[in-house]
């Protein structure tokens, strides 16, 4: 494993501290999703510590006799430090480190770093490094002698390992600095999303929760060679392939980043020009794990972020993956999408069917279109090949008649 202590050959040890606000939350669900995290930033849980609260402590984030039970379980765990499941203010840091002596974590930094280590282009380092300022900026306050330490995460990279005494004037510039080249990747893709739109071809955003099969699932249908492991947020950058449909038809198809529970809004705000792309699809596949006991409420927190970022207008192909792995085949639905599919990515399984219902959504998509074209306008049928379905073509005296379905856009042509 990776982790910022690269020379002590030390398995890091985390205990994971949560505050259930209310019977039958999922406060549990939340706490073992982030032991995945942790697992997936390179560390090892050794110990949960749950209180039940009305509201978090505003000074500890646990009450003080909590505090007591983990100064405990640290020294029976030999934990190198704690995690809680909530984002900390810079005074709970500060507290909670001078009453147990440990790094004191929060499931906002833990995803940060996770992203830092996954981000491999330009564009989503720039991101990660962003959303880590914006999160150090608001705790510098409260952090003290802790922004000495080489990033105060599990193998943190980006600005954490250089190890400068950072003040809000650094960090500030450095912001500004980084807004700028992420505006400028983002002019580029405006441009690029610009040039899509004047092709005709439609675009297919492929959203859901982390670790739901995404990639998986862009791997099999286009062969895209995209990062595909059984871990959280294993990609982080887009990626879109072009896929040619049985029709000859050809859609793009977006991979984006896996949600989750309290995606930190630091990384909302960072990585909105990358999620956005789900905004301006023509069309939106969501990948749900059907496997999961927490399906609902992970389909649940996909869309309230797909609402946070105006995407509600588009027409959704919902896919049950991997029901190899499912135990009760209750009846699974979707009530938001308009066509659902079960399927298993990973072996190949209702793929078929997945391209049929991409057909069906680019043919609603299309009109009707009658035509005679003079034969000096001939060029003009290749581009109806190319973007619509050519169900008659007939060589008549005056020109090329046409019957064809194209793209609305298309109808002038």
């Amino acid at each position: 494993m990776s982790t910022m202590y690269e020379n002590a050959q030390k398995e890091e040890k985390i205990i994971l501290v949560a505050v259930c606000l209310e019977e039958g939350d999922d406060t549990m669900d939340s706490v073992d999703e982030l032991a995945e995290l942790i697992k997936t930033a390179g560390a090892t849980v050794v110990g949960r510590v749950i209180q039940n609260r009305e509201q978090p402590h505003p000074g500890y984030y646990v009450g003080t006799g909590k505090i007591e039970e983990l100064r405990e379980l640290i020294l029976k765990t030999d934990a190198s430090a704690i995690c809680c499941d909530d984002e900390l203010s810079p005074a709970q840091i500060k507290n909670l480190e001078n009453e147990l002596h440990v790094a004191v974590l929060d499931r906002t930094l833990v995803i940060l770093d996770i992203f830092a280590k996954h981000a491999s282009t330009g564009e989503g380092k720039i991101q990660v490094e962003l959303a880590q300022l914006r999160y150090r900026a608001t705790r510098l306050s409260g952090l003290g002698r802790s922004l000495s330490r080489q990033g105060g995460g599990i193998g943190t990279k980006g600005p954490g390992e250089k190890k400068l005494e950072v003040d809000r004037r650094l960090i500030k510039n450095r912001i500004s600095i980084l807004k700028n080249e992420l505006a400028e990747i983002v002019k580029h893709r405006e441009i690029t999303r610009v040039q899509r739109e004047a092709s005709h071809t439609k675009v297919c955003a492929i959203v859901g929760y982390t670790n739901a099969g995404k990639s998986t699932l862009l791997n099999h249908l286009t062969n895209a060679n995209v990062l595909s492991e059984d871990m959280l947020f294993a990609t982080l950058d887009p990626t879109t392939r072009e896929l040619t449909l049985e029709s000859g038809q050809k859609i793009l198809l977006t991979d984006t980043v896996g949600f989750i529970r309290k995606l930190p809004h630091h990384l909302i705000q960072a990585f909105k020009s990358t999620l956005e792309e789900a905004k301006y699809a023509d069309y939106i596949i969501h990948v749900v794990d059907a496997s999961n006991p927490q399906m609902e409420k992970q389909m649940q927190i996909v869309y309230e972020t797909l609402n946070s970022l105006g995407v509600n207008d588009k027409k959704v192909l919902t896919l049950f993956n991997k029901l190899d792995l499912v135990v009760n085949h209750e009846i699974l639905k979707d009530i938001h999408a308009d066509k659902t599919i079960a399927i298993e990515a990973k072996n190949n399984v209702g793929l078929d069917k997945v391209k049929e219902a991409l057909e069906e959504f680019l043919r609603d998509d299309k009109v009707l279109l009658e035509k005679v074209f003079h034969y000096e306008d001939a060029g003009k049928i290749q581009l109806i090949r190319k973007y619509g379905e050519l169900l008659i073509e007939e060589y008549r005296e005056d020109g090329i008649y046409v019957k064809a379905l194209v793209p609305k856009e298309m109808y002038n042509i």
